[in-house]
């Protein structure tokens, strides 16, 4: 029970960051931009916990490609599937069906250098 809190506050944490954070660069966001952002601090958890002995820039690697893929999945359903139009990619160079795109990648490996040391503290705090 204890480990399905951890990742319930986890989760919390993520979506409102997330959240938080897309609001003040876009100006809105959408409640499936806060499940995936839940999701992605979660995930982002696990890679620093499991692959602490990991060099950073390894765990920031990994975190970009998890992130871009969880982002890649949730477009194609929201975005391609249901057509919600939740954000489109396509003006951008080197997208994937205007889902993903280098950029945001890039932008996703610099973000895990902070989340990274946020989920240890919050890993210290927890435990």
């Amino acid at each position: 029970m204890k480990k399905q809190m951890q990742y319930g506050i986890l989760f919390f944490i993520g979506a409102i960051g997330y959240s938080t954070l897309e609001i003040a660069f876009r100006g809105y966001t959408h409640w499936t931009m806060v499940l995936t952002g839940g999701l992605c601090f979660c995930f982002l958890y696990m890679i620093n916990e499991h692959f602490q002995k990991i060099a950073l820039w390894k765990r920031c690697l990994l975190g970009a490609a998890v992130i871009t893929g969880v982002e890649f999945i949730v477009g194609c359903i929201v975005n391609l599937w249901f057509r919600w139009n939740v954000w489109d990619y396509s003006a951008l160079p080197l997208h994937l069906f205007g889902q993903i795109c280098i950029l945001f990648s890039i932008l996703w490996f610099f973000l895990c250098i902070p989340i990274f040391f946020i989920t240890r503290k919050i890993k210290n705090n927890i435990h």
